[in-house]
């Protein structure tokens, strides 16, 4: 493992000094396929699935921290909008993956899972647990939508013709005013660890979905909802995280396994672009639902993270408290409710398929 630690860390250190996206789960990744591939056989370059799982935990945990009681009753005021607008998204992503199907050659479940505006963690996970899903494929169709997703929205934000303006009033500091440290960890994590990797352990016996990300996430909002205060990660161990998940995805990544890799990038290119435009049909939707701004109700409806959003929401003065349950209800409908449907789904095609042949 000694090989892939080093070229991940490269990696990560690389695409922090570009000031790239998530530098510390694409450079790893990124840089361990590279290695890989040149420095010798990809059986030189191994990682433990035990470090990637832990890496999982350590995310899983932070997504359960962004589940409190008052984000929870901020989505309960526009519940049923929220629902329609995820299910119209989701809808809109699995026409584009079945248009992206027929013209690429790929198969649907390839096709589709590169479609789902969901977490890039997440969504690569599921991609790894699904059989017959080409992983490479499904990495790179989110890994541009994602980069896509990063620099069209807060163009299209701040341009003028949404009217939006730059604050110089530190955004960033005020997100993120509560700055982890080593000390703060105790003794909240006393009671938190376990019971995050706990949840881990059993929902992978239980065969749950993407166990090691969806267990965590779960029972550290459990203990949030019951009045606990998890303390928050401190910026080593988070980016320690997406290392040890970047490096993983690596060296699953085959290349070469893209047949017609032009036409795969421009493809999609064009399903993100069609994302961002059906982003805005609907944010158009939901103006006329609820009396909000267009650059609310996109910024609410972007699929992008949550993080991301909720900065540009600060310094355009928007809807933070919306704009936030949205996200976080975008993210945990898809974390939770979207990996049975499509385990469902293509365990039905699968049967299909089979009584036709």
């Amino acid at each position: 493992m000694g090989k892939t630690l080093i070229a991940a860390l490269l990696g990560g250190i690389l695409f922090k000094l570009l000031h790239a996206p998530i530098p510390w789960l694409l450079g790893p990744m990124l840089a361990v396929l590279i290695g890989s591939k040149i420095f010798g056989r990809t059986s030189a370059f191994r990682w433990s699935s035990s470090v990637r799982n832990s890496g999982m935990i350590t995310v899983g945990y932070t997504i359960g921290l962004a589940m409190t009681a008052s984000a929870i009753e901020e989505m309960s005021h526009q519940l049923m909008s929220m629902v329609l607008m995820i299910v119209l998204l989701l809808l809109f992503c699995a026409g584009m993956a079945f248009v992206v199907a027929k013209l690429s050659g790929t198969d649907f479940k390839t096709a589709l899972l590169g479609s789902v505006p969901g977490g890039l963690t997440q969504v690569l996970a599921l991609a790894e647990e699904t059989e017959g899903v080409n992983v490479t494929i499904v990495t790179v169709t989110q890994v541009i939508r994602l980069m896509m997703i990063i620099v069209c929205i807060p163009i299209v934000v701040f341009s003028p013709l949404l009217g939006g303006s730059h604050d110089t009033g530190g955004a960033v500091a005020e997100l993120h005013h509560a700055a982890a440290t080593w000390s703060g960890l105790l003794p909240g994590m006393l009671w938190f660890a376990p019971v995050a990797i706990g949840c881990a352990v059993l929902g992978n016996r239980v065969n749950f979905p993407t166990a090691y990300l969806l267990g965590p996430a779960i029972g550290t909002a459990v203990l949030q909802l019951c009045g606990l205060e998890g303390p928050a990660l401190p910026a080593f161990l988070i980016d320690a995280a997406q290392l040890m998940i970047g490096a993983y995805v690596g060296l699953l990544l085959k290349p070469e396994q893209l047949e017609n890799k032009l036409r795969t990038i421009s493809l999609a290119v064009g399903s993100g672009l069609l994302l961002i435009v059906g982003a805005w049909g609907f944010s158009l939707l939901l103006t006329k639902l609820y009396p909000i701004s267009m650059p609310t109700a996109l910024l609410s409806l972007a699929p992008g993270g949550m993080d991301q959003m909720g900065i540009i929401a600060h310094e355009i003065d928007a809807d933070l408290s919306m704009v936030a349950g949205y996200q976080l209800f975008r993210m945990f409908f898809i974390f939770f409710a979207v990996p049975p449907l499509l385990r469902l789904l293509f365990r039905r095609s699968l049967k299909r398929s089979s009584s036709e042949g």
